[in-house]
């Protein structure tokens, strides 16, 4: 049965989705906004909800091996989320893509990261 951490939001009880979900060796984390005015904020925050759901399961930093950076405007926010991604995954280098983005759940977000984690 796969283990699941609750997505901790209003999209997550009212569309029905996990924050992660572990099947197997396998972690999967959803699409994850955060707080903040700028991307690079923005993709901090995000980024320590996906380290906080990986560690509910038993995973951390060095157990994640793809990210998908959709961001709004990457000619704009790219480089700043793409620092926030180097700071937390520097040493593990996961397989990677920024994908650039019209829009995403609310025109307050600049950028949403999934995650996949093996352990």
């Amino acid at each position: 049965m796969p283990q699941r951490v609750p997505a901790g939001n209003e999209w997550g009880d009212r569309w029905a989705y996990s924050r992660a979900v572990k099947s197997g060796n396998v972690i999967e984390v959803a699409g994850t906004v955060g707080s903040g005015d700028s991307a690079y904020e923005q993709a901090r925050a995000a980024l320590e909800k996906i380290l906080d759901a990986l560690a509910q399961l038993g995973a951390g930093p060095g157990d994640v091996v793809r990210t998908r950076l959709f961001v709004v405007d990457p000619e704009k926010n790219g480089e700043d989320v793409g620092r926030a991604h180097g700071e937390v995954f520097g040493d593990v280098m996961p397989a990677s893509a920024m994908l650039g983005i019209t829009g995403l759940v609310d025109k307050q977000y600049l950028v949403e990261i999934e995650a996949t984690a093996v352990v």
